[in-house]
This record gives C-alpha cells, structure tokens and sequence, in this order.
C-alpha cells in the first residue's frame, strides 16, 4: 500500500510561484507513474500533471509552460514547481499514484489578484 503525503501549499500572490512536495511510501515508488491533480470549490477534480516512471512529462493545456512535475527516487518524492500564478489556480492539489489509485490528503494553494 502506498501513503503520500502533500507539501508547500500556501497563500501567494497572482505572478507568485510555489513548489509542491509528494512524499510517498513504498519500495517500488521509482517504477510508478504519479500525478497531480486540482481540485477548486463547487467544480470537479482535474488532472494538472504527471509523470511516469521514466520521467515522461504530461501537462494540462492550462497549466503549460506555467508548471513542472519532476520526480527524485532517491528520496521517494515528486514536485510540482508551479510559476506565473493566476487565481483560477486556486485549489486544493492532491498528489496521486493511479496504479493503487491512492490519493494524498491535499495541501491548498490559493492566488490573490
């Protein structure tokens, strides 16, 4: 069974950046794909980015060039750097691993304008 444990979510400024940590358990962490998905108030989950596990990167059309998913094995972990903020990013962002469809708890992001 695989845990994650989201964070550096925060409160920042439209044109702010934040980075985003993914702990996650379990010993073959390096083989898996992982993602990031959002979630804001009144609207569905959305898939932001993920990565597998040969580092192959893939990005929702909203947050191209704005946001970077990277992954270290050594220490079981992913990142979401996220750049030029906008305040329709603001969202609760779950880290996920689908292969167990295991899901973090979330850490809150939140742009002002």
């Amino acid at each position: 069974q695989v845990q994650l444990m989201e964070s550096g979510g925060g409160l920042v400024q439209a044109g702010g950046s934040l980075r985003l940590s993914c702990a996650a358990s379990g010993s073959i962490f390096r083989l898996l794909a992982m993602g990031w998905y959002r979630q804001a108030p009144g609207k569905q989950r959305e898939r932001v980015a993920d990565i597998t596990g040969s580092s192959i990167t893939n990005y929702a059309d909203s947050v191209k060039g704005r946001f970077s998913i990277s992954r270290d094995n050594a220490k079981n972990t992913i990142h979401l750097q996220m750049n030029s903020l906008k305040p329709e990013d603001t969202a609760v962002y779950y880290c996920n691993v689908p292969y167990y469809n295991a899901w973090g708890k979330g850490t809150q992001v939140t742009v002002s304008s």
